[in-house]
């Protein structure tokens, strides 16, 4: 079975294009307008790029009628947006916070979290999630869709802070994943949650390769 997901229907009553790229981290953004104006929504098309130094990205669908989403616009337009880590404690408020609110209703107070301050970005944290990132802005790239739906803007930020609940790491340091419980988007309506690890080393990689993959600290000396 096979088809051209361009030019054909699926040949399955649900397209597997999202049911296959998965599981998917989920970028819980918050943000705010020139105005003040707050906003808090999920993107499952969230990724790290790189590591020296951190980058990340988003990306964001237009809506039917051609606007675009807020956070795009808030993150142009100020420079900043802060990305909460979603966890499986936290699941019932990111799914909230996906919802179509008026602007004049915010995302925090609706979907019953609370705001922290950050230290760069004006717009505040999700007090509850353990992990954050202060992401400052770099650019957008708009790739044009078959429909104004798929018509997407990509997000591209560099992180600047990275805020860690030291009750959410374990004795050595890393983050306890099985603790943490980090949600991700699957296919259709589904999720998934992370809640156990495994570890595999590349064999023969150099220590340049293995300090990266373990997440060592680049560009710093000891005394750094």
């Amino acid at each position: 079975m096979k088809f051209d997901p361009a030019r054909e229907k699926s040949p399955t009553p649900h397209s597997p294009f999202k049911g296959l790229t998965v599981p998917r981290p989920i970028g819980w953004l918050s943000s705010v307008s020139s105005e003040g104006v707050e906003n808090l929504a999920p993107y499952s098309q969230w990724q790290n790029l790189t590591f020296d130094p951190p980058m990340v990205m988003f990306a964001a669908n237009q809506y039917p009628d051609g606007r675009r989403k807020d956070t795009v616009i808030n993150a142009e337009e100020t420079g900043w947006f802060v990305w909460n880590m979603a966890t499986w404690a936290l699941r019932d408020a990111v799914n909230i916070s996906a919802m179509a609110l008026p602007p004049e209703v915010s995302e925090f107070d609706h979907a019953g979290v609370t705001r922290r301050a950050a230290d760069l970005s004006a717009a505040p944290m999700v007090a509850e999630s353990p992990f954050h990132f202060e992401c400052k802005y770099l650019s957008t790239h708009r790739l044009k869709g078959n429909s104004t739906v798929g018509t997407i803007d990509v997000v591209y930020a560099t992180v600047e802070r990275i805020h860690m609940d030291e009750n959410s790491l374990t004795p050595d340091g890393r983050v306890d994943i099985a603790k943490v419980r980090p949600i991700a988007r699957m296919g259709y309506f589904d999720y998934t949650v992370v809640d156990s690890t495994f570890e595999m080393r590349v064999p023969g990689a150099d220590s340049d390769a293995q300090a990266g993959l373990g997440g060592e600290p680049m560009g710093f000396s000891a005394e750094g």
